[in-house]
């Protein structure tokens, strides 16, 4: 267990313990927590402060045991293990497969089982967040996701430390509108203070996040997803194409709307749209597609296209 783990934790983690191994001895509890057997004592004595009957006994087969009728859930989450399920399971998002929400339903039974101090990130995060389906998802610090969450859904102003894809760092005041899961990574969808407009943060770029005093108001009806569509495809200028070696079906699920029409071809598919960027057609996502592309388009995009084979391939032979 980390150096710098919380009472709390340790406390769920004795209590775990104690419903996986009866009669286990005060030396072999502190083992489990890395702290002393004084301290691991005083880690039984709070169990039995909260309500939960722990019995001991001396001797040769003497140990700390749970109460009889005691029963535990199969499975006690620390905040961190709590915060990592709820992000996996947006990052997969329901889809069409949840049109019932069983998914839905079955994360707020697991989230309500929840130790309080636990449950109260872990639901912040389930109920605030906005996931859809991605394949491959870069996560970020969950303890940043839970921040800009929690402000988000206390509408509250907060300080962020944000690096570039260039390597530039700044701080700014933003207030956190929503938190997305697209494109395999997590946004933060914001109205930026620092530059009086709408901007989408890259999360795993994001530093440390204070909050301040000062609160605001979302835009009415907000749809967080579709907003960063938006935001992500303005400002188009440059006509591209990008034809794949795949089919239609294949291609579509790696598609968004700001990118493009995706359209039949006779050796696949292919994409057709227009950017003021010609790096947007060599991102991060399109060097992760399965399957074969090439890209038609200016002297911009086709050079920005051959930096990125570069960058690949001197990665791979590294």
């Amino acid at each position: 267990m980390p150096a710098d783990a919380s009472p709390t934790t340790r406390a769920l983690r004795a209590l775990e313990a104690l419903g996986a191994r009866p009669g286990i001895r005060a030396a072999e509890l502190a083992d489990h927590l890395g702290v002393t057997e004084r301290a691991a004592r005083r880690y039984i004595a709070i169990l039995r402060e909260a309500g939960i009957p722990i019995e001991s006994a001396r001797g040769r087969y003497g140990g700390y045991r749970l109460g009889k009728g005691v029963r535990l859930a199969p499975v006690i989450f620390s905040e961190a293990q709590a915060l990592s399920l709820v992000m996996a399971v947006l990052e997969a998002g329901p889809g069409g497969s949840d049109e019932e929400g069983v998914l839905g339903a079955a994360m707020d039974k697991v989230i309500s089982v929840l130790p309080e101090a636990v449950r109260a990130q872990a639901g912040i995060v389930w109920r605030h967040a906005s996931g859809a389906s991605e394949r491959s998802v870069l996560r970020p610090d969950p303890a940043a996701i839970a921040a800009l969450v929690a402000a988000s859904a206390a509408r509250q102003r907060v300080r962020i430390a944000y690096t570039s894809g260039s390597g530039a760092s700044w701080e700014e005041h933003v207030d956190p509108w929503a938190v997305v899961t697209r494109h395999g990574y997590w946004y933060l969808l914001c109205y930026s203070q620092r530059s009086a407009a709408t901007r989408a943060y890259r999360i795993d770029r994001v530093g440390a996040v204070a909050p301040t005093a000062r609160s605001f108001e979302p835009p009415e009806h907000l749809d967080a997803v579709a907003e960063l569509e938006e935001h992500l495809g303005r400002g188009w200028e440059f006509q591209t194409t990008v034809s794949f070696d795949a089919p239609f079906d294949e291609v579509a699920r790696w598609i968004r709307p700001p990118m493009g029409r995706l359209e039949p071809s006779d050796t696949g598919c292919r994409l057709v749209g227009t950017t003021s960027n010609p790096a947007m057609y060599a991102s991060e996502w399109l060097a992760r597609l399965p399957f074969g592309f090439r890209v038609e388009g200016g002297v911009e995009l086709r050079e920005a296209m051959a930096q990125l084979v570069s960058r690949l391939t001197a990665a791979v032979v590294t």
